[in-house]
């Protein structure tokens, strides 16, 4: 339902244009997905998704246009579901969250997590996210010298 991600700080504590993505552990920790779930009737799709993040991987933030719909089957259950993928861009990753005793979460480089995913559907979804995010110039950091500077008006 929802890929997490961030760009990637350097050791020094710099953006890079590299992003992360945040997957999870299944409840029962064979699997690494990311975070999804099913929608309350009292709440958009959207809304869903940033509380499956919150509630499965313990993290906060912007919940932006959907990737795309899959259908897949559940191997759990043996019926089809519809999967709706959103992207998140991480704001805050809290150290305390509903399933934290159920579930591991770990930052990876994209390949490593589309590696790692194990739902094709998801991984669809995942180079969906990274096209995206490539070929947007808004999210691609400026280079140093084409930066704006800051004027105080103090």
């Amino acid at each position: 339902m929802c890929i997490p991600y961030r760009l990637k700080i350097s050791t020094e504590g710099t953006i890079s244009d590299e992003f992360e993505v945040l997957v999870i552990s299944s409840q029962k920790g064979h699997a690494l997905m990311f975070p999804k779930g099913g929608w309350e009737l009292d709440e958009s799709v959207e809304e869903a998704a940033s509380r499956e993040s919150l509630e499965e991987a313990g993290v906060i933030g912007n919940v932006e246009r959907q990737l795309g719909k899959w259908d897949f089957l559940s191997k759990s259950r043996g019926t089809f579901y519809e999967g709706l993928m959103f992207p998140m861009l991480v704001k805050e990753e809290l150290e305390l969250w509903p399933e934290q005793h159920l579930r591991q979460r770990m930052w990876m480089k994209v390949d490593e997590a589309r590696e790692a995913c194990r739902d094709w559907w998801m991984k669809e979804a995942l180079d969906v996210l990274i096209h995206r995010l490539s070929s947007s110039p808004s999210m691609k950091p400026m280079k140093e010298e084409t930066k704006i500077p800051l004027i105080s008006t103090c």
